[in-house]
Parts: C-alpha cells; sequence; structure tokens
C-alpha cells in the first residue's frame, strides 16, 4: 500500500526475479567480521527465531515514486519476518510485504567518504533519508571501529531521528529486540579492536562461541578443583581420626 512523505510517494513492491543487483565490494574486513559477532552471540543465546531476519549487506527495497531504491545496511535485525518457499533463496528484503520493518539498521563507518549521514531526498536517496523518512527504522546506528565510537539514534513522535544518550554502563537499550548495545575492545578471530556487544537485561553480556566454551571449562575446572578440595579434606579427617586411634568410617 503506498504511503506519503512530503511530495514523496512510497510503495513496498517484491524485487523482479531478473533484477541484477550491484555487487559492490565490502569496504573493509572488519565489516563482515563486526556483523557475524553481532549475529554469532544472539545465536548461541537462541534469541533469533524462524520469523526474525538478521542480515548483512542485504537490499532493503522501496519504490519511491514508482522507482526501485535499495540500501543495504552492514547489518539489520527484522521481526515477524514470512518464511521463504522451500528452495527459495533471499535475495533481498521489501518491508511491509515481507515483514515488519526492521527494528535498527547499522551502518559501519570506514575511512573512504560515504553517505551515513547524507539526508539527499533526490533520487537515489542518502541512507539516512531512506532509513528515517522511507524505511522509518526506529533505531539507526552509527558505529566507527577504528576509535570505537557508537552513536545510536532514535526515531522521535516528530518522525526525526534523534542521538541517544547512553545509560550509566555506557549501553544502549533496543525496544524489540530486548537487549542492551554497547561497544567491548578485546580480541576475536585474530581481530583486536572495538566490537559492538549485546547485553541482556541484567546487564549480562551475550558471549560468543569461543567464549562460551571457555566459561564451560571455567566452570568444569571450578567443580573439579571443589572435588578435590573436599578428597583432600576428608583424607586430612580421617588421618586425624586414625591418630586419635578411631577407624573412620567408610
Amino acid at each position: 500500500m503506498p504511503t506519503t512523505t512530503a511530495e514523496l510517494k512510497i510503495s513496498w513492491e517484491k524485487l523482479p526475479d531478473n533484477f541484477i543487483l550491484d555487487e559492490e565490494p565490502v569496504e573493509n574486513i572488519d565489516q563482515p567480521i563486526l556483523a557475524a559477532a553481532l549475529r554469532e552471540s544472539l545465536e548461541i543465546a537462541q534469541l533469533i527465531s524462524e520469523n526474525i531476519l538478521i542480515a548483512s549487506n542485504m537490499g532493503i527495497c522501496a519504490t519511491l515514486n514508482d522507482k526501485l531504491a535499495i540500501k543495504a545496511p552492514d547489518w539489520f535485525y527484522a521481526r515477524n519476518v514470512e518464511p521463504l518457499a522451500n528452495q527459495e533463496v533471499r535475495r533481498s528484503y521489501t518491508p511491509n510485504l515481507e515483514g515488519e520493518i526492521p527494528t535498527i539498521v547499522m551502518e559501519f563507518l570506514s575511512a573512504t567518504e560515504s553517505d551515513e549521514y547524507s539526508s539527499k531526498q533526490s533520487y537515489p536517496p542518502g541512507k539516512w533519508f531512506f532509513y528515517e523518512q522511507v524505511l522509518r527504522a526506529p533505531f539507526y546506528a552509527i558505529f566507527e571501529p577504528v576509535e570505537g565510537l557508537l552513536e545510536l539514534y532514535q526515531l522521535n513522535s516528530s518522525g526525526r531521528y534523534e542521538l541517544q544518550p547512553p545509560n550509566a554502563n555506557n549501553h544502549h537499550w533496543i525496544a524489540g529486540v530486548g537487549l542492551f548495545l554497547g561497544v567491548w575492545q578485546g580480541t576475536k578471530a585474530n581481530r583486536t579492536g572495538y566490537w559492538l556487544r549485546w547485553w541482556d537485561e541484567n546487564g549480562e553480556m551475550l558471549l560468543w562461541g569461543t567464549e562460551s566454551i571457555e566459561k564451560e571449562r571455567q566452570e568444569k575446572d571450578m567443580i573439579q578443583q571443589q572435588i578435590q578440595q573436599e578428597r583432600q579434606r576428608s583424607e586430612r579427617l580421617a588421618a586425624q581420626l586414625r591418630a586419635a586411634g578411631i577407624e573412620p568410617e567408610v
């Protein structure tokens, strides 16, 4: 169903099967790693259901004044998405036709010039204008990974993005995902630097696979240490009883 933003007619139509998508190269190798890490922790925490679509560099489609416009965020999260038919491959995503508007879209800044802040309305529109005025995604995150700077914008009652301050823990609550988003510094996949991470309502950080394995190993080691300490305590007590002429019960 068409909607209107000022003099802009917006409709949501499926990408034609014969449409050739631009195959733009990823701007730097960090982008796919950052995107994969965001998904990994959600998957390990079993927070991805069949009707949730999480994608990176997948085109989000809208038709503006009868012209197809496509933007491919570095990462996005959408709920209540219609499942694909058997053997069908999802090439793009059209909100309001295939599922809900993405709850959050993200862009990872690179060293090259980009239009993450572009409000250009003429065709093709800038990313900021597309996400804010066409897509109307509730949250737009812009992350600069070199310095670890995160800007989180939320759509306000006037339909404009407003920069949101973080909480006391420097995290942002993402309604619709049900988690906090923030910046973490450390190493993963041979990359040391700043990452975007998820935290739950209790402030517990969602773990990656290697972290989850390491946590399980530490817990097993702790249990083994407790068992060993209890065995040594029992042996000392038995020795004391024998020294007192009392045979301990087995």
